[in-house]
């Protein structure tokens, strides 16, 4: 099948260059009409103030969910304290997360496409906070799982809702780089959620740093509602492009399109590395592999934060600039196994090293963005959120089940050694866990190889799916 072909060459487009309702790159020729002055959908753009405006607010709550994402890897010492956990109980408390997040990506993008994205980033805010207070009062395990998949579910609007604000209201050629700029926004929340959340737990502890957190997310709620507003097409008006039905029947043909799926592996390649190790385990590994305290620990996974939010703008940029997906998807996925097997692996490397090659591994893996803008445009511009959930299920449903992999890896290891009610790993089961890693990098390598260029185009789905 052309679909799961190798490198032939950019796809093109139909003879009427019509997409979605727009045209490529946004306008159509001879209208008179540039790129810069039109969106995906044809309509008119908006004031870039506003629209930068906008796209900021839904990129602050993926950097509000981002931060709750990995905030659990700089507690884990008073989580297992707390809840009498083991490394797989504590692997699948925070699992919560993701296994609420990936779950319902599918009926969140239908629902962002049919809805708009102020309401659903309004609503999903509050959830976030709802969730944050509860897991912060939790008296036992259970509640605890609760809280965080209330802040899973919410959390999952953030990038789809982000994304789709800059699907509507800035030109096509724009939107890898928007993806980049929207996970760098991400960085900064999970940059946020280890050394220094590290210090705020110290101080105060977990208990009523969560709290402050929640209280935070209606600050965020209030904004995004009194100033985001929806484009043209949606604020609940019926549309045959925007109805449940059209976007069912366009979920089934963007699952049916094997470049949705590759997209999809290869995201999930280059995040599950970083969501598992900078997520979770980093920091109880470079605790017990080089003697660092919590604080220290969580500056070492933070470069490999810092090195993801560099890479993800500049491969957008790179990409857009190129005019090519395929080639920096086989750069990032290359390169990223590659440096992260290094610092895993390596004997006897020095802690300037390692963390050298896990800002490397950041940087690289923050190609992943280009999963989005790929499959993307594999598919029809009306059902964009959709088609982002679904690759957005791929990496965060494969996250889900990477964490609790590893713990129950560690646990298979574990010699027994217990102190302060706190199961010890050694290195050794450490550097066994993380092979699960590798595999997720191979994986992405692997997926890559399988993905088509598409000249950073919008491409008719019956071309796609050939």
């Amino acid at each position: 099948m052309r679909g799961w072909a190798k490198d032939e060459g950019p796809l093109t487009f139909p003879a009427n260059d019509s997409y979605g309702g727009g045209s490529r790159e946004g306008f159509s020729e001879g209208s008179g009409m540039t790129a810069d002055q039109t969106t995906d959908g044809g309509q008119p753009a908006v004031q870039p103030s506003l629209a930068w405006f906008a796209w900021f607010l839904g990129a602050s709550f993926y950097l509000y969910g981002f931060f709750q994402r990995v905030a659990p890897s700089v507690m884990t010492d008073d989580l297992m304290r707390e809840f009498a956990a083991s490394g797989a109980i504590l692997g699948n408390l925070t699992a919560f997360y993701f296994y609420a997040y990936a779950s319902l990506q599918i009926p969140i993008g239908l629902m962002v496409d049919r809805f708009g994205p102020r309401r659903m980033l309004t609503v999903a805010t509050v959830l976030c906070g709802t969730g944050s207070v509860l897991f912060a009062s939790a008296p036992g395990i259970e509640v605890a799982c609760a809280g965080r998949a209330l802040i899973g579910a919410g959390a999952g609007v953030a990038w789809i809702g982000a994304l789709q604000i800059a699907g509507l209201m800035f030109p096509s050629s724009r939107f890898a780089t928007l993806s980049g700029l929207t996970l760098l926004m991400g960085m900064v929340g999970a940059v946020g959620a280890q050394a220094p959340l590290a210090l705020m737990i110290g101080a105060f502890g977990w208990r009523a740093t969560m709290v402050v957190a929640g209280l935070a997310a209606a600050g965020l709620a209030a904004a995004i509602w009194f100033t985001v507003r929806d484009s043209a097409g949606h604020g609940g008006k019926h549309h045959a492009a925007t109805n449940f039905t059209g976007l069912v029947q366009g979920l089934r043909g963007a699952a049916a399109i094997p470049q949705t799926w590759t997209c999809g592996v290869f995201g999930a390649g280059l995040g599950v590395p970083v969501l598992a190790f900078a997520g979770l385990w980093g920091v109880p590994y470079m605790m017990q592999t080089y003697g660092l305290d919590r604080p220290a620990a969580a500056l070492c996974t933070t470069w490999m934060l810092i090195g993801w939010a560099i890479g993800a703008p500049l491969a957008g940029l790179l990409s857009d600039r190129l005019h090519s997906r395929r080639k920096p998807m086989l750069l990032a996925a290359t390169v990223g196994l590659a440096t992260l097997a290094m610092a895993l692996y390596i004997p006897g490397l020095s802690l300037v090293a390692v963390q050298a090659l896990l800002l490397l591994h950041g940087i690289f893996a923050g190609g992943m963005v280009l999963s989005f803008a790929t499959a993307r445009e594999f598919n029809r511009q009306s059902i964009s959120a959709t088609v982002v959930s679904l690759v957005n299920m791929t990496v965060m449903g494969t996250s889900a089940a990477f964490q609790p992999l590893i713990g129950w890896l560690l646990d298979l290891g574990w010699d027994g050694t217990v102190e302060n009610g706190v199961r010890v790993y050694t290195p050794e089961n450490y550097r066994m866990a993380m092979l699960a890693l590798i595999a997720a990098g191979i994986a992405g390598v692997v997926a890559v190889l399988l993905t088509r260029e598409t000249g950073c185009r919008p491409v008719a789905g019956s071309e796609a799916a050939e």
